[in-house]
């Protein structure tokens, strides 16, 4: 189940806004916190807000469910640009020069990942649940699944080859 959180007006320009947006999109929520905690840029600050806002609305709509084991990421993260406030900054011989002062409007989902069956993440779940079942239940091919070997090359063995072929 997702759940939106969106920011609205912030008086930044939306090109610096979507560097810090870069950092974070697709990852997970922990990790995306622990990144905007330590991360520079001022905008930082603001998405890491509007994380734990969209991680609240999350908790509202899932009360019944545990945010650790939710395995909750960033679903998509977005910025728009705002309007933008038109001043003039004094120039030389009586002109003028405009400035635009940009906002943006970002806007944060995040949703819980389903593991695949056949992900890495499936088959450590389905083995550790494995672990917890009686002795006489685990399938005995697994047990007995092949060895690969790897074939190494050494100058040894190179030479050795190449008098056996001589002979």
């Amino acid at each position: 189940m997702e759940a939106v959180a969106k920011l609205r007006n912030v008086p930044t320009s939306p090109r610096k806004m979507r560097l810090v947006a870069g950092l974070v999109r697709g990852k997970s929520v922990t990790r995306a916190l622990g990144l905007l905690k330590f991360e520079a840029n001022s905008g930082a600050e603001r998405i890491e807000k509007l994380l734990l806002s969209a991680l609240a609305n999350w908790q509202q709509k899932n009360e019944d469910e545990r945010i650790e084991d939710a395995n909750l990421y960033i679903k998509e993260i977005f910025v728009d640009e705002g309007r933008q406030l038109k001043r003039l900054r004094p120039a030389p011989q009586g002109r003028g020069h405009r400035i635009r002062k940009r906002s943006n409007h970002v806007t944060l989902i995040i949703d819980s990942k389903v593991e695949a069956i056949g992900s890495r993440q499936g088959l450590k779940d389905a083995a550790a649940k494995q672990e917890t079942a009686p002795a006489a239940a685990v399938a005995p091919a697994a047990e007995e699944a092949p060895k690969k070997t790897t074939r190494r090359s050494t100058k040894k063995a190179d030479t050795q080859t190449a008098a056996d072929a001589t002979e």
